[in-house]
């Protein structure tokens, strides 16, 4: 039997998912002894490593885990399942970890390159594995600030590495003990068969083919992203719907695009290296009652084994009966349905001017924090939708501003990207530029930068915006708004460095393909996940 060890944080369903659909059953780890009597455990997860052993120790797991590993017993490390293994982190320094590998976590330190690692890159498998038995170079899907380095004292451990600025260690193991950085239950085809070998009791014993034949440094992909926007139609009904500017309308009905399970599955199987789902329906002032859209995130995760993003009323509310919920707490649900990351929109704004009204001090009550200190930065994105306002001169506004190649409607040479809520429909007095610096301060992962002056066009990214938002930030950078056809995707990786780019409608209406993109981008020299 299978026994799973969730220590309460991160999206755990995916990985029981994973598991039920490769045909294998599993029971839960409830109480320390448990560990012990378990035949074959996983030890999944994502946040920060001070949480999780603050979790693993207050659960009483530390000590009946450490037993089970000095045994030598079956075991599956996934992510925060592999850094815990190390003797310590220096994110949460003081804080010791279970120290049967030696070493400590490192922090990313690659200049140039964004933090956390979040997308798909190669492994150098160095030595043979059943695990690894089949691999065919294939990407695999990371996401992580910190990264356990090789060296000659754990070289017993080392199974594969990846670069990332420097090499690091994907994979660990010796005898029947190993771990993996990157998530096989979110990398698609390959992840599974990966997880099938541990699941099958192919983790050790006789080696196996599965020895890489690369010893180039690996290469990071761009990401194409899929996004669905749901919300209820006229009938009641959850659709997947497309604005124009934000105008989900056409002729005084919701535009209705199609059933957002089926679409999700569609995009994964057409290649699709996230989806993401942005819900924008009536539920957004009581999200927990929202049993549709959770329903939603539920079934698409038992289908569909690439990251998934929800955005739509991530904040803190109180229902009709006075109860108090955090921000956390509504995180908490939705990662339980099913998501890798949550998106915050508006309430990032009043995050920040809050933040920026006690002159940059953080204090911990904005959402960016309370889930970040939980799940870690990589499974917050802020999402934002900015728009253009036209100025004379760099002198006329206190903004950070851009000299632009589209003048404004009174020939005006200069711009800067006002920051809005509600949808687009109120302006802050906050540009793009202080709302992603601040929210990279608050402890978000990515940006997800939209553009409504862009929006449904189909005239291409706004390159002016997504450039100055990309050097202003050292995490990742979502583009979004207004792709139309292949060439855009080109050009928005090539002009920005940005490490992903987010379409909608053109694919919902299958006048881009997913793998017409892809093939376009190889053959301009991107490197992408097949």
């Amino acid at each position: 039997m299978i026994s799973l060890l969730d220590y309460g944080a991160g999206n755990v369903r995916s990985l029981r998912n994973a598991i039920h659909a490769l045909g294998f059953e599993l029971t839960e780890i409830k109480r320390p002894e448990d560990i012990l009597k378990a035949e074959r455990l996983i030890f999944p997860g994502v946040g920060a490593f001070g949480a999780a052993m603050e979790r693993l120790h207050r659960l009483g797991y530390v000590e009946p885990l450490k037993a089970y590993l000095a045994a030598g017993r079956p075991y599956l490390g996934i992510c925060i399942g592999l850094q815990a293994l190390f003797e310590g982190s220096d994110e949460s320094p003081g804080v010791a970890g279970l120290g049967v590998i030696p070493g400590r976590i490192r922090r990313f330190d690659a200049p140039g390159l964004s933090v956390p690692h979040m997308g798909w890159n190669d492994v150098r498998v160095e030595r043979d594995s059943p695990l690894f038995a089949g691999y065919a170079g294939e990407k695999l899907y990371f996401v992580h600030s910190y990264h356990a380095e090789p060296h000659a004292e754990n070289a017993d451990w080392r199974l594969a590495t990846t670069d990332y600025g420097t090499p690091f260690l994907s994979a660990v193991q010796r005898g029947r003990v190993g771990a993996v950085q990157f998530h096989p239950e979110k990398s698609g085809a390959a992840g599974l068969r990966l997880l099938r070998h541990f699941l099958a009791g192919e983790e050790g014993g006789v080696p196996a083919a599965g020895r890489s034949a690369c010893t180039e440094p690996t290469r990071f992909a761009k990401r194409v992203i899929a996004c669905l926007d749901v919300r209820s139609n006229d009938a009641g009904d959850l659709v997947v719907t497309k604005g124009d500017q934000y105008d989900v309308r056409e002729s005084g009905a919701v535009r209705n695009l199609g059933k957002p399970v089926e679409l999700a599955e569609r995009y994964y199987e057409e290649g699709a290296d996230e989806i993401t789902f942005l819900n924008i329906t009536g539920f957004r002032d009581f999200p927990l009652a929202d049993q549709p859209m959770l329903e939603v995130l539920k079934r698409t995760s038992e289908r569909v084994f690439v990251p998934l993003t929800i955005g739509g009323g991530i904040r803190a509310f109180t229902d009709d009966s006075g109860r108090a919920y955090s921000a956390l707490d509504v995180a908490d649900e939705y990662f339980r349905s099913g998501a890798d990351k949550i998106s915050i929109g508006s309430d990032a704004v009043a995050a920040v001017e809050a933040y920026l009204a006690r002159g940059g001090v953080k204090d911990g009550s904005t959402a960016i924090e309370q889930i970040a200190a939980v799940y870690g930065n990589q499974a917050v994105v802020i999402s934002i939708d900015p728009r253009r306002v036209y100025v004379d001169s760099p002198e006329a506004t206190r903004h950070a501003v851009v000299e632009t190649a589209t003048p404004g409607p009174n020939g005006e040479r200069y711009g800067w990207f006002q920051c809005t809520v509600k949808g687009g429909r109120e302006g802050r007095d906050v540009d793009v530029v202080e709302l992603a610096r601040a929210c990279e301060a608050l402890g978000a992962g990515e940006i997800l930068l939209n553009s409504i002056d862009r929006d449904g066009t189909g005239a291409g990214f706004d390159l002016e915006l997504i450039g100055q938002v990309r050097a202003a930030v050292s995490i990742p950078v979502i583009a979004s708004s207004g792709a139309g056809c292949v060439e855009h995707f080109a050009e928005v990786f090539a002009a920005t460095g940005v490490e992903a780019a987010l379409a909608a409608g053109i694919f919902h209406r299958r006048e881009v393909p997913i793998q017409a993109v892809k093939s376009y981008l190889r053959e301009q020299g991107i490197e992408i996940r097949s």
